[in-house]
């Protein structure tokens, strides 16, 4: 069945999932979302959208993409929002944009993995980051058999308490998160490699004198702090003291190819 997967990923979460799930539908072919075009699903019999929720809710990125998805075949739509524990309202709001777009969203599920939000602490022990990267295997097999089948089910959520509370943050928050980016600073471990600007999926760094300088259009994915090969790059002021996290299972130069640079 042809399949197309698109995905959004900053310390390779997202794209392991994406890289996981096209492997149980048979080979579906995998789609940047931060690659920098804009295309049609075209003729795909089925798309499907992987990506980190932000803030409790759809990243910018994803939102922008998803308004300009022009699939005019009427494909079978399925996502997955990949959080650390907290889904909240994210996969309904998707389904809201989608049919904004005349577009449905026939299934939307959930995944749990480690955080890499770090201003809120390193991802925790690594036998409970194992637990999750078995439990997020188990789930991803689920869902590729009802996806296989065309299923449509409501889409996955979190309590309601949840969903009204961080619906209301993530809707303060919005606006703010492209300039979150001035907490950013860099210690004097740099060494200049560059490799923030690169792995920038909105290309949201320069260099200026060897170093980061962020530009306030933010995506605040932490792709430049986390794959910072000297942990140079921190945010705020205790993420000296916080483990880096990135998925096991995902390589830098992963990254950089879900990367163009920009025209």
């Amino acid at each position: 069945m042809n399949t197309k997967i698109y995905y959004f990923t900053g310390t390779g979460n997202s794209l392991w999932v994406a890289r996981t799930m096209a492997g149980e539908l048979g080979g579906a072919e995998l789609k940047s979302i931060a690659d920098g075009k804009r295309e049609k699903a075209g003729a795909s019999e089925m798309v499907g959208l992987v990506f980190p929720v932000h803030i409790w809710g759809v990243p910018r990125l994803i939102l922008e993409f998803v308004r300009e998805l022009e699939a005019p075949h009427s494909p079978y739509i399925f996502a997955i929002a990949v959080n650390a524990g907290q889904v909240a309202n994210t996969l309904v709001q998707l389904k809201m944009v989608l049919k904004n777009g005349g577009l449905n969203l026939s299934s939307g599920f959930e995944i749990p993995m480690p955080s890499n939000y770090i201003p809120w602490g390193g991802p925790g022990p690594r036998e409970k980051q194992d637990q999750r990267f078995a439990a997020a295997r188990r789930k991803i097999s689920e869902i590729s058999a009802a996806v296989r089948e065309q299923r449509e089910l409501p889409v996955e959520k979190g309590p309601l308490w949840q969903r009204a509370l961080f619906s209301l943050f993530y809707k303060m928050s919005f606006s703010q998160v492209p300039k979150m980016d001035r907490k950013f600073w860099v210690d004097d471990n740099c060494s200049h490699c560059a490799i923030c600007s690169k792995v920038c999926p909105v290309h949201n760094i320069v260099l200026q004198d060897g170093k980061p300088i962020w530009r306030m259009r933010c995506e605040q994915c932490f792709a430049c702090l986390q794959w910072c090969p000297q942990e140079a790059i921190q945010y705020g002021k205790k993420t000296p003291q916080y483990e880096r996290y990135r998925h096991p299972e995902v390589q830098l130069n992963d990254i950089l190819k879900s990367r163009i640079c920009p025209a």
